[in-house]
């Protein structure tokens, strides 16, 4: 029987969280991902981003696991559909928008997420700045 490392692991767990939380929408993967305590904070703030931005296609670009952390560099794009950020859809879309997040984990689950988002970057793009 082959055992992933735990930094393997890791970062399965941020791919998952990439592809099939934010990318593919679903959200109940969040409750295997996260702990009890932050699952929800989690979906609360997948979903609204999903229903303004249907669309949306998050790409890894870098990750780095190390201790009980990985850190995750993201290029984010969509298509403004829906309210966001009290803006009412523009139809216009934004393309690899930086984004970059640390996880910790414990227990092989997300205890905690701290990021940086060129939020700057995504209002210009989307012609509301």
């Amino acid at each position: 029987m082959t055992v992933t490392p735990i930094h393997e692991r890791y970062k399965q767990a941020v791919t998952r969280l990439v592809n099939e939380v934010i990318n593919q929408g679903n959200l109940a993967v969040a409750d295997e991902l996260f702990s009890p305590a932050l699952a929800a904070e989690a979906r609360n703030w997948v979903a609204p981003f999903r229903h303004s931005f249907p669309d949306v296609h998050m790409r890894i670009v870098s990750l780095v696991a190390e201790g009980d952390q990985v850190v995750g560099r993201f290029a984010c794009s969509a298509t403004h559909t829906g309210q966001w950020m009290e803006h009412p859809p523009t139809g216009r879309r934004f393309e690899d928008v930086d984004e970059v997040y640390f996880f910790t984990f414990r227990d092989d689950k997300i205890v905690a997420s701290w990021g940086l988002e060129d939020t700057a970057g995504r209002l210009q793009q989307l012609g509301l700045r």
